[in-house]
Formats: C-alpha cells, structure tokens, sequence
C-alpha cells in the first residue's frame, strides 16, 4: 500500500512540475536607445491551434531611464493593442525586480489568446512614447505560456 501512495504521491508532484512555457525569448536594444521607429518583432510556433495562451511582455531597463512609464504598440496582423504601463511609483521607485541596476518589468497583453496557425505566429512591439529615441532600455522579452499557467 505504501508502494501505491508513493507511486500517486510521484505522478502528482511530476506532472505538476511541467514547464507550460511554449515561448520564451529576449531581444538587446542596442546601446540602450529604443527608436520610435525599431519594431521588435517575436516569431514562435505554439504547440496546438486549439488552447488559449497567455501572452507576457518583459521590459528590462536601467534606474537611468527618466520615465516613470511607458505606453507600447503590440500585436499582429489581426489584433493590436496600445498598452500603458507604469514602471515606477509616484517616489520613483521602481515596480519590477531590481539587480544590479537591471529592473526587469513584465506587462500582461493577453490571456485567452488564440492562435490559429502553429507556426508563423508573431508578436510585433514598438515603443510610443514621445521621444524619438528611448534612453535606457535594454531588452524587451516575450513570454508564450498555455492559458491559465503561472
């Protein structure tokens, strides 16, 4: 009997330790200036046309960079969303987690998202800020994740 429970206590704890990330990746901004014009584009497949998907932006920045927000374009041929998001308190300080003069930020653009390809999906971001050139942002990341996924 204890060969049963230890056997089910194991199938539990595995499949509760699966990776429900489908995509997940990085872009550098070069010398930490973002132009208005510089599209960030993410390809990526997704493992089956019929799950929803929760869809992540990160933003990573340096305490340098002199807003307290910033306002995005993001998505693709179908959908695209102006999103605002705020990156510091009223104090200015800073919302994401801080090492080392890295503050990484993630903004949530999705859930119930659906696909209808499994590959050739893309996710396009742009900064829309006033400025023509951003100062002190560093890379912008995309995370993928099935529906409803931490």
């Amino acid at each position: 009997m204890k060969k049963i429970i230890g056997l089910i206590a194991l199938a539990v704890f595995f499949s509760s330790c699966r990776n429900d990330v489908v995509y997940s990746r990085f872009v550098s901004i070069p010398s930490e200036n973002w132009h208005m014009d510089s599209i960030v584009r993410f390809d990526f497949p997704i493992p089956d046309t019929t799950l929803d998907y929760t869809l992540t932006i990160y933003l990573r920045h340096t305490e340098h960079y002199p807003y307290q927000n910033i306002w995005l374009f993001a998505g693709d041929s179908t959908h695209r969303d102006t999103i605002s998001c705020f990156l510091a308190d009223d104090r200015g300080r800073w919302y994401g987690d801080s090492q080392q003069g890295l503050i990484e930020t993630p903004v949530f653009i999705g859930e119930n998202r659906h696909f209808s390809r499994i590959d050739s999906n893309y996710i396009e971001i742009q900064h829309a800020m006033r400025d023509t050139v951003l100062h002190g942002i560093l890379d912008i990341g995309l995370e993928v994740r099935l529906n409803g996924q931490k």
